[in-house]
């Protein structure tokens, strides 16, 4: 049994690079159309780089102002607040300007760098995060309290095999995740193809086409529920807003439960996704994420996510899913059928009107059989995603506390 040892932060450290009082006005500048990027902490959630359409760029002039050090191949970012704590291994060679309220770490040689980046992001770690967060309005993390936060760690080859364990799983993880954005992306530009620029009709919208309305194609467009139940955590029925939405399908990791009573008032109100139903963000980041209810739950929504129910005698459901992602649409909506600045929401009984060209059943079956294709596919990463998450989440403080012993194992 490799022996474990108490380390701080400060310990296994070699740099901290901390510029998040610097912007390009402070510098004398501007941001720039294109250059290096600037990672801020709305960019980074643990193993992931998120919102990269909200990512700035500065210029070779600015970035050599700004990063007097540089971050380099195996730094840790962290953010310091709004959220603090979240945790990204920099794998890479480009050059990057840390933008606000993100720092990184270089960790010395003595330590591995993916130990310590999986330690971070582990319950222990995070929970002494939260106890060393201050503020009033918003929590954030000063660095002298990171540099206090406690690390457990056995030997160099130890923390090795721990690491590259766990490395194994993210990036099989990150490598599903890569290839549904490929195939997302595959299927809006075949959509748009066919049923935006008509070029298998040399650019002109055949005329066995009619243009319809969303509401002439769907037997329903409505919200979840305007009641939002008290939450009953040790139920199984979970109930959804929009911020439980993601690209392809629900998080429940935080979302609300509610009693079996309220889910029956929720069934009784039709505020059950069935299956093909597409669920829309309707409120905040409207149109953000769009997906099919592809298996028929006992889970409710609540007022913020519209359900948009195909008559599957007229139009396939893969046909307005790729419709309502493609850009353009989303722009149209959004000039068009949304009100609300504070909170800009979409506007049901306008957006039932919305129009676009659509072909015959038969015609819609060619396409939509190869989009349909796709999305199973999407969803079969997604489902081993969830399984590889799962088995890293559960391995992870496992290995972190020394409860399993890798030390005789060649992993």
């Amino acid at each position: 049994m490799a022996e474990w040892k108490e380390y701080t932060v400060a310990d296994v450290i070699s740099t901290v690079i901390d510029y998040r009082g610097k912007t390009p006005k402070k510098l004398g500048g501007d941001w720039s159309n294109s250059g290096y990027r600037a990672l801020s902490a709305k960019n980074i959630k643990t193993g992931k780089i998120v919102q990269s359409d909200s990512i700035r760029y500065v210029s070779e002039d600015m970035y050599r102002c700004w990063m007097k050090e540089e971050v380099q191949k195996e730094d840790i970012l962290i953010t310091s607040e709004a959220p603090y704590g979240q945790i990204y291994y920099w794998n890479s060679d480009e050059k990057i300007v840390l933008s606000q309220r993100l720092y990184a770490v270089r960790i010395n040689q003595q330590f591995y760098p993916k130990y310590v980046y999986f330690y971070m992001t582990s319950s222990f770690f995070q929970a002494e995060l939260d106890g060393r967060a201050t503020g009033t309005t918003v929590l954030g993390l000063r660095q002298p309290e990171l540099l206090k936060c406690k690390i457990f760690a056995p030997d160099f080859q130890e923390q090795k095999r721990i690491a590259d364990t766990l490395w194994c799983l993210e990036q099989k993880i990150n490598n599903n995740e890569a290839i549904n954005n490929n195939l997302e992306q595959q299927a809006l530009a075949l959509f748009k193809q066919y049923f935006m620029d008509y070029a298998p009709y040399d650019g002109i919208t055949p005329s066995e086409w009619r243009g319809v309305s969303l509401d002439d194609v769907c037997t329903k467009i409505t919200d979840g529920s305007h009641y939002s139940p008290a939450d009953s955590p040790d139920s199984p029925y979970p109930m959804y807003s929009v911020k439980d939405m993601e690209t392809y399908g629900f998080n429940s990791s935080s979302c609300k439960h509610i009693t079996k009573e309220d889910f029956a008032k929720m069934q009784k109100n039709d505020c059950i996704p069935l299956l093909n139903d597409i669920l829309v963000a309707k409120d905040g980041s409207y149109l953000k994420e769009i997906f099919i209810c592809s298996e028929q739950k006992d889970e409710a929504i609540l007022s913020s996510i519209a359900i948009v129910r195909p008559n599957t005698q007229i139009v396939i459901p893969e046909i307005l899913l790729y419709l309502l992602k493609q850009p353009s649409v989303r722009k149209d909506v959004g000039d068009n059928y949304v009100s609300g600045s504070a909170l800009p929401r979409i506007v049901l009984k306008d957006f039932k009107k919305y129009r676009f060209m659509l072909p015959p059943i038969e015609e819609q079956q060619k396409i939509g059989s190869v989009l349909h294709a796709i999305r199973m596919q999407i969803k079969t990463n997604v489902d081993e995603i969830h399984n590889l998450s799962s088995l890293r989440d559960t391995l992870l403080p496992k290995l972190m506390s020394g409860e399993i012993d890798t030390s005789d194992n060649e992993l």
